[in-house]
């Protein structure tokens, strides 16, 4: 019997510590099967690789009544099954109006607002940054280090220890507070 076939007979058995032993054995096989699964889908798929085989594996060994599996075979057969259904699951997921439905996705990278940015007076920024940083420090520091210092989003996310997307999102925010503020401090005299 081989280790892991032997590994399935203790899971079907009960044994909790099993199903811990079987990932390291059979890991480079489902995440060989999910890169397969996930190469003959259309591009633009957020999911990867290894979340797709996290994710099917927790579906196997968490299902009580799934864990009947007769041999190797039998057990990457269920593996094929769970990530096929992890990948239609996604696929409806894409297809709801609130995911965008079939909208068009559009690479924003390096576009431009299309509203002309005034010239800026760095002392009003400076007055309206300090305004913004007592309502919001995290997003006023974002500022500081993407206008400041020059970092990218990237960059300054990392710095702050926060993910690309949070800092997009603290980025837009304050980016159109300090707009609206800079412009009405324009217009009082």
């Amino acid at each position: 019997m081989s280790g892991v076939t032997e590994i399935l007979s203790r899971i079907e058995s009960g044994d909790p510590a099993a199903a811990e032993q079987l990932l390291p054995l059979v890991y480079d096989e489902l995440r060989k099967l999910a890169a397969a699964r996930l190469a003959r889908e259309k591009a633009g798929l957020t999911l990867q690789a290894t979340a797709l085989v996290h994710e099917a594996y927790l579906r196997l060994v968490q299902n009580q009544g799934a864990g009947q599996w007769n041999s190797r075979g039998h057990f990457f057969g269920a593996a094929a099954e769970a990530m096929r259904r992890i990948l239609v699951e996604q696929a409806r997921r894409r297809k709801t109006r609130r995911a965008g439905g079939d909208g068009q996705r559009h690479d924003l990278e390096g576009v431009d607002i299309v509203a002309p940015e005034p010239a800026v007076d760095v002392l009003a920024v400076h007055d309206a940054l300090a305004r913004f940083e007592q309502m919001d420090h995290v997003a006023a520091e974002l500022v500081k280090l993407r206008y400041f210092a020059g970092l990218t989003i990237t960059q300054a996310a990392e710095a702050m220890g926060i993910s690309s997307s949070t800092a997009d999102r603290y980025w837009a925010y304050a980016r159109a507070w300090l707009h609206t503020e800079l412009k009405q401090a324009r217009s009082d005299p």
